[in-house]
Order: structure tokens, then C-alpha cells, then sequence
């Protein structure tokens, strides 16, 4: 069983930037694969990025690709997500997820799941 519990959001303007953190509880976190989505109102929950447990792997969608920036420290039991260039389409709740398993961008591949962040980008 993995908690995880998001921190980081806020009220930025177009062109800032966030860091994101997750902070998983378990001394098992090295053993998953570590996910960022994010839903805006009215939408479906959507892929930001993913690492694979020792972040040999990673891959972003395309929305967020050269803007994005996940990482995770496995003695912090903690994955990060900088956001750059924020735009006011970036606007969402973000999630991160965990999975006992490879790195994954379908939501529905997640096990654990954060209570989210919000983030709110002014233009």
C-alpha cells in the first residue's frame, strides 16, 4: 500500500514556473513506477509524465515535452514535476500515481493515486 500526497501547486502567471513534489509514504516507493496527470474542469484526467522505478525511463506528452521535467528521489521516497513556460492551458488538478509495475501512460494502469494540487496559470 502506497500514500501519496501532492504539494506544490498554486496561482502562477503565463511564463512562470512550479515544482510539483509527491511524497510517498512505504519503504517500498523505489519499487514503482511513478506517474503526473492532470484534469481540468469538465475534461478526462490526462498523461503529463512518467518515470520508471529507477528513472531509466521517462516520457512526457506532448503538451508538456521541453517544458516538463520529471524526476524522483528514491531516499526522499519523492517525485517532483517542474513545470516551465507555464501557459493558461496548463490550468488543472494535478495527480501523481503509482504503479507496481513498468512506467505507463494510461490512467487506468494505476494503482495509487495523491488527492491532487491545483495549479492555475494567469494570462
Amino acid at each position: 500500500q502506497v500514500q501519496l500526497v501532492e504539494s506544490g501547486g498554486g496561482l502562477v502567471q503565463a511564463g512562470g514556473s512550479l515544482r510539483l513534489s509527491c511524497a510517498a509514504s512505504g519503504r517500498t516507493f523505489s519499487s514503482y513506477a511513478m506517474g503526473w496527470f492532470r484534469q481540468a474542469p469538465g475534461k478526462e484526467r490526462e498523461f503529463v509524465a512518467t518515470t520508471s522505478k529507477s528513472a531509466g525511463t521517462i516520457l512526457y506528452a506532448d503538451s508538456v515535452k521541453g517544458r516538463a521535467t520529471i524526476s524522483r528521489d528514491n531516499a526522499k521516497n519523492t517525485v517532483y514535476l517542474q513545470m516551465n513556460s507555464l501557459k493558461p492551458e496548463d490550468t488543472a488538478a494535478y495527480y501523481c500515481a503509482g504503479r507496481a509495475g513498468t512506467q505507463a501512460t494510461r490512467v487506468a494502469l494505476y494503482d495509487y493515486w495523491g488527492q491532487g494540487t491545483q495549479v492555475t496559470v494567469s494570462s
